[in-house]
C-alpha cells in the first residue's frame, strides 16, 4: 500500500483508491518512499502531446451566512393591502373541443382493411360488417349532434368500402359456383 499525503492540510491516506483529500479536495501526492515505480526508457519522451496547462484556481466563492441576515417583514401590499380592490371572478378556461370523428375513422379503417387484407383467409367477412356497423352508428351520431360529431365523409367511405368487399366476395362465390357447375351442364 502506498501512502498519500495532502499538501494543504497534511492528512495522510493509505487507501490507493483515494486521489483527493477528503477534507479540502486537494490532489494527494505520494510520499517519496511509497511512490509507484515507473520505468522510463530513453527513446520515449517524458512529455506528452496532450499535456495541457495546469488548472488555474480562481478566488474562493463568497460565503454567506443565512442565519445572520436581518429579518424583514413582507411588504404591506401582500399582507392584505388589496382589500380595496373588488375580487375578480374567474370562469372556466375557454377550451376549443374538436368534434369527435372516432367512429367514422374506425369505419374507414375497417373498410380499407377489408378491401386490402380481407382477402387473406376471408378475414374481410369480419372486417366489412364491422365497417358497415360503425359507419352507420357514426352517421346517426352525426345526424343527432353535428357540432359534437363530424366525419360524415369518412363514415360513408367506410360503409362503401365494406359494402364493395361484400359485393365482390359474393360475386366471387357465385363465379366459383358457376364454374363448378359448368362441367356438369356440358
Amino acid at each position: 500500500m502506498a501512502t498519500k499525503r495532502c499538501p494543504s492540510c497534511g492528512q495522510t491516506y493509505t487507501d490507493d483508491a483515494i486521489n483527493f483529500c477528503l477534507n479540502d479536495g486537494e490532489l494527494l501526492s505520494y510520499l517519496a518512499d511509497d511512490a509507484p515505480q515507473t520505468i522510463l526508457s530513453n527513446d520515449r519522451p517524458t512529455t506528452f502531446a496532450d499535456d495541457s496547462e495546469p488548472t488555474v484556481f480562481l478566488n474562493n466563492p463568497r460565503v454567506t451566512n443565512q442565519t445572520n441576515w436581518p429579518e424583514s417583514a413582507p411588504t404591506a401590499i401582500w399582507q392584505g393591502g388589496q382589500q380595496n380592490f373588488p375580487q375578480q371572478q374567474f370562469g372556466n378556461y375557454p377550451v376549443n373541443v374538436s368534434p369527435n370523428q372516432t367512429l367514422a375513422i374506425v369505419s374507414l379503417c375497417l373498410g380499407l382493411g377489408s378491401m386490402t387484407i380481407g382477402w387473406c383467409c376471408s378475414m374481410g367477412l369480419l372486417l366489412s360488417p364491422a365497417a358497415l356497423i360503425t359507419g352507420f352508428i357514426a352517421l346517426s351520431m352525426i345526424k343527432k349532434d353535428p357540432n359534437a360529431n363530424q366525419g360524415r365523409g369518412l363514415a360513408i367511405a367506410g360503409i362503401v368500402a365494406g359494402a364493395v368487399y361484400l359485393a365482390l366476395y359474393l360475386l366471387l362465390i357465385l363465379l366459383y359456383g358457376a364454374m363448378a357447375l359448368l362441367p356438369l351442364v356440358v
